[in-house]
């Protein structure tokens, strides 16, 4: 393989063991090489070798919701870009030890290292274990040799972004319809559009309490729409913001013309409802890239301190489910 790639028997180590001081073309000319001759690296004797498997555990939900779903697929395409197999091991929301489990589960499958991917709160104790641990976004306590994390943009944080956009359009407050709070993604929604909302000096709403389902949408959506004074509602997620949708249309309380109505993770019908939806854009490919990329160079260089964690941007996308809110007389007389 050295000789048909034109490079010496230790560039063809450093590759496979995916090194960081080897060049782009060199690389492909030794994967081009590899897949000419049908070779596929023994990862048994690569981990006798090196001590490390080149498996990554990933703690993700059991759920089909659209958020977790994707970011899974996006870590199992990141990972294989650069020679890294995924263990995935699922945790349940109903489970208060389904967080433990999964990672015990992946300790004893012999992983490099453990992503926590969507994390719930599993209660008061800590996840301890005893390999590096990557988390995207907010998570629970967690004791490990080394604890990466991947967040949102400083200064960015997209519950604040769409609190801010609406009351910019004019609106005096943001209803918010919060997702299950022992998501830890749900909570740091709820928190950061109730601070905004207070820097504001706005009023601070109730949050309702969701599922993620456009079904509980809907039903919030349908006691929302009986209350004049709600202009603009912030929901956690697409799903429910689509119930929502449709509950202020039965209620004759027209969107955007009424109600503002924002979502959260720009699922691919987001653009095709009517109206087209504002939400939250969050590249879960681009997410799973910045992730693995910086917990791989820190399992390269594991006497290095680790790099500043970088950030992963959000964008408001904003289409014509928000606007002004229209004129109307004082205390909310809607003329009907």
């Amino acid at each position: 393989m050295a000789r048909l790639a034109g490079v010496s028997q230790k560039t063809v180590s450093r590759v496979f063991n995916n090194e960081t001081n080897v060049s782009a073309e060199t690389r492909d000319r030794v994967l081009t090489a590899a897949r000419r001759l049908g070779y596929r690296p023994n990862g048994a004797a690569r981990a006798l070798l090196t001590g490390r498997t080149h498996r990554i555990g990933v703690v993700s939900l059991g759920t089909a919701h659209f958020g977790p779903s994707s970011l899974l697929v996006a870590l199992e395409r990141a990972a294989r870009r650069i020679d890294y197999s995924l263990t995935i091991a699922n945790s349940f929301e109903e489970d208060v030890t389904g967080l433990v489990q999964a990672a015990d589960n992946l300790l004893a499958q012999g992983v490099d290292a453990i992503i926590l991917s969507e994390p719930v709160d599993d209660g008061e104790e800590a996840l301890r274990v005893d390999v590096p641990v990557l988390t995207l976004g907010a998570a629970p306590a967690v004791h490990a040799p080394t604890v990466l994390s991947v967040q949102a943009a400083e200064g960015g944080d997209a519950a604040a972004e769409v609190t801010e956009y609406l009351l910019r359009l004019g609106h005096r407050t943001v209803h918010h319809i919060a997702g299950p709070q022992r998501w830890w993604a749900a909570r740091e929604r709820l928190q950061n559009w109730r601070k905004t909302l207070i820097a504001a000096g706005a009023d601070v709403p109730a949050a309702v309490e969701g599922d993620w389902t456009a079904g509980r949408g809907y039903e919030i959506g349908t006691a929302l729409a009986r209350d004049p004074d709600v202009t603009a509602i912030f929901a956690a997620n697409d799903e429910m913001a689509v119930g929502a949708i449709h509950a202020l249309h039965e209620a004759g309380r027209s969107v955007p013309g009424e109600v503002s109505v924002v979502g959260f993770d720009d699922i691919p019908v987001a653009a095709h409802v009517w109206p087209p939806l504002t939400t939250v854009s969050s590249d879960n490919a681009e997410l799973a890239t910045v992730g693995l990329t910086y917990l791989v160079d820190f399992l390269n260089n594991p006497d290095s301190p680790p790099a500043p964690p970088p950030r992963h941007v959000h964008r408001l996308v904003i289409r014509a489910s928000t606007s002004r809110p229209s004129s109307r007389p004082e205390g909310g007389d809607t003329g009907t």
